[in-house]
């Protein structure tokens, strides 16, 4: 990190962080800075979940003054997902330092991406951070999302696994969509593209409150599509996206089905849960958790259809698709916003196959790699 401070010496500065993103000795990024005597910190942008990571998914949070760190911390995800250019103007550089989870749904990047958009209409600089993509920089997975499927879950067409990092992802679609923003991406030493972050040695810190682990991240690319259905993903038990179910699903039935498809990678095992918050709050859910078995062979999204499709055959009369609205979206599915399209969602209630479903999104994956190729730093 300190490589960079020469880049902003002198300059009114305005931080993206939460209180997550830390250096190798856990000290938080937001710390380090505010120590600093060559430039001035003036701002703070805080994401989804807030500055300090407590909010759970989907609240509203506020701007305020934090008398501690002696800044304002403006919410990019309140009432507005932007900041006024007033606010903006009060700084000369903005330096972006989050831990994105390598998958389209998660906000954190396209917050990023909607502040350089902003600070390169007023023709300021912009400083990236780079870290590690924890599910690897090689592994690209899942439909390419189509443009009329726009959200603030995926605001530009890649893949649900892009294996990018978030320096990368940003400097592929300022490029692609021509936003003219002028960045600098300050390149990570050591990591290559084929590490997972289970094998860098680094501490995970929660980026949010729903992401405790590395195990966590590793199914988040299938399991969040549960958020477009009426079946728990987890949330408010102890092992959000890796424990799910419902108050009406049998979990030894449940397993028997799920086993007999032979999902390469990944086991279950029978569970009860209640969950503390959440869907079914104060319930008894029958489901199951899954363990990841081989990182390298599993692949979550097809995972999280196999799951999905499994469910609806045994329960057909229990279960449900969530009804909008979902994430500034008041039209179209949860689900249809999650996988980028909507004829995933056509195809699993004409119970086609999943290796058919997979085969279809071949294509848009396949261009996709080619055009991310010229933005790969390591």
């Amino acid at each position: 990190m300190a490589r960079g401070f020469d880049l902003i010496r002198g300059c009114k500065v305005g931080l993206c962080t939460n209180i997550a993103s830390c250096s190798t000795s856990l000290e938080p990024t937001v710390a380090i800075f505010s120590k600093q005597k060559a430039f001035r910190l003036n701002a703070l942008f805080a994401p989804e979940h807030g500055f300090f990571g407590a909010l759970q998914d989907q609240i509203r949070a506020k701007t305020y003054y934090d008398k501690e760190r002696r800044v304002s911390i403006y919410s990019l995800y309140g009432k507005n997902l932007i900041p006024d250019k007033a606010i903006l103007n009060k700084i000369d550089v903005l330096v972006i330092d989050l831990q994105d989870i390598g998958t389209r749904y998660y906000t954190f990047v396209w917050s990023a991406l909607l502040l350089i958009e902003q600070v390169a209409n007023l023709d300021k600089k912009v400083i990236i951070l780079d870290r590690p993509n924890p599910l690897n920089g090689v592994t690209v997975q899942g439909p390419v999302l189509e443009p009329q499927y726009v959200s603030f879950v995926g605001l530009y067409p890649i893949p649900v696994r892009h294996g990018l990092t978030i320096g990368e992802l940003c400097a592929f679609v300022n490029s692609e969509l021509h936003l003219g923003a002028d960045i600098k991406i300050v390149k990570m030493t050591g990591w290559t593209r084929d590490l997972y972050f289970s094998d860098t040695g680094s501490c995970w810190t929660m980026p949010t409150p729903n992401m405790p682990g590395f195990s966590t991240a590793l199914v988040y690319p299938g399991m969040c599509l549960l958020e477009g259905t009426n079946i728990s993903e987890g949330r408010g038990t102890t092992k959000p996206f890796e424990v799910f179910g419902a108050p009406w699903i049998r979990p030894f039935s449940f397993i028997g089905a799920i086993n007999k498809r032979k999902i390469p990678g990944v086991k279950f095992r029978p569970t009860f849960f209640i969950p503390t918050f959440n869907k079914y709050k104060g319930r008894l859910c029958g489901g199951a958790q899954m363990y990841v078995t081989n990182k390298r062979r599993f692949d979550p999204f097809s995972t999280g259809l196999e799951i999905i499709q499994t469910i609806k055959r045994l329960y057909p009369g229990k279960f449900r698709w969530r009804r909008p609205p979902y994430e500034h979206e008041i039209r179209k599915f949860p689900f249809e916003i999650l996988t980028g399209n909507a004829w995933i969602k056509q195809s699993l209630d004409k119970n086609h196959s999943i290796a058919s479903i997979r085969q279809k999104w071949q294509l848009g994956l396949y261009r996709f790699k080619r055009k991310r190729r010229k933005y790969l730093l390591y």
